[in-house]
């Protein structure tokens, strides 16, 4: 993988210089991560005019092995801060101004103004310039490697989702039950949850990122599921419906249909070359036309990886088009106030035609299951 991570390194060099700047510092941790191999807290990546510059400065020694955010890249070089409350974006910047460097490209979307005022301060004729979302931009698109540990993610939710269902679901409480998946993520390889786990039932099921509360599980209510598996830093998301007990109420059946028909054109619309505005609205047009135009989420779906929001943005203002193997996730919803509602949600990976289209990882049934 230190190939891996070097060519990482080296493509946002080359743009760096070309933009004026010879060396660049990485401060979000995500992106420390997919540059250095590993992010341990706090740590900085600086990246200087050659690949023997780039140093990561850390404030405090970082666990050894695959702990700490990641194993770190061998290639690279550790400096450990002499105080564990230093900065190591301010050591960075005097250390690339000790080294004659006149333009620092920085990531002024993740540092404070209190941060940048103490880099000024230490090197003050550094002219530090936006290296802007360049990494975010980098990451969209996923090498085989990435994509392994995704669909690893993705199994190790869908076992865990399985199980679940498996178990008696009636008066326990939503928050027993998220508690319960994340602890079978955990069980089953997962680093931890990849974002909070939502469970949603009765009139709380269908509402995007739901926090769960202490209600319980009665008969007839549908049962809204969102959760994910971090697996090696990467990322997964899953979202299923079912109906406790019995079987589904002509209401709940002609939601559920039109969502999961909504669903299903949008993963339908995945492929290389198409708007992500366009997937967007092949997905949220079903339910537009059957009178839930209002209350919809703002986007239909996102990228994911090392975090699980991730460009590109599946909106109806969104720019650009998608590439393959672009991992996305695909999650209309609908919730009616009062009565709950239904949400369904996969992570795809983007393929084009001749390879078999979109590649679904997440495979739990999206049947209306009454469990």
């Amino acid at each position: 993988m230190s190939e891996v991570y070097a060519a990482r390194r080296g493509r946002l060099r080359d743009r760096c210089a070309a933009a004026g700047s010879a060396a660049a510092l990485v401060s979000r941790p995500a992106n420390v991560r997919y540059l250095a191999g590993g992010a341990p807290p706090g740590a900085a990546l600086l990246l200087g005019a050659d690949a023997e510059d780039d140093v990561l400065l850390c404030p405090r020694p970082p666990a050894t092995g695959p702990l700490g955010g990641g194993r770190i890249d061998e290639r690279l070089r550790l400096m450990n801060l002499a105080t564990p409350d230093g900065d190591p974006a301010v050591a960075a910047a005097d250390l690339a101004a000790g080294r004659g460097t006149e333009s620092l490209a920085v990531e002024e979307h993740d540092l404070t103004v209190a941060r940048h005022r103490a880099m000024r301060s230490v090197a003050p004729r550094l002219r530090l310039a936006d290296l802007a979302s360049a990494v975010e931009q980098q990451r969209i698109v996923k090498d085989e490697e990435e994509i392994s540990c995704l669909r690893i993610a993705a199994e190790i939710t869908d076992q865990a989702l399985g199980e679940l269902l498996e178990s008696i679901l009636v008066g326990r409480t939503e928050r027993h039950l998220a508690l319960e998946l994340e602890r079978r993520l955990v069980d089953h390889g997962a680093d931890g949850a990849a974002f909070p786990t939502s469970v949603g039932t009765g009139p709380n099921s269908g509402r995007g990122g739901h926090r769960p509360t202490d209600r319980r599980v009665e008969e007839g209510d549908f049962l809204s599921v969102g959760l994910g598996a971090d697996y090696r830093g990467y990322r997964c998301e899953i979202g299923r419906t079912f109906v406790i007990g019995s079987a589904p109420a002509d209401w709940q059946i002609e939601l559920y249909d039109l969502v999961f028909a909504a669903q299903r054109a949008g993963r339908e619309a995945l492929f290389p070359g198409v708007a992500c505005r366009d997937v967007d609205h092949a997905a949220r047009q079903p339910l537009v036309a059957a009178g839930y135009g209002e209350g919809l989420v703002p986007r239909v779906g996102h990228g994911v990886g090392l975090e699980i929001v991730e460009d590109p943005q599946l909106a109806p203002g969104a720019m650009g088009k998608l590439d393959a193997c672009v991992p996305v996730t695909v999650e209309p919803g609908v919730h009616l106030p009062g009565r709950g509602g239904v949400r369904i949600d996969d992570t795809l990976v983007v393929r084009p035609e001749a390879d078999g289209g979109p590649e679904l990882l997440t495979i739990t049934t999206k049947e209306l299951l009454a469990l």
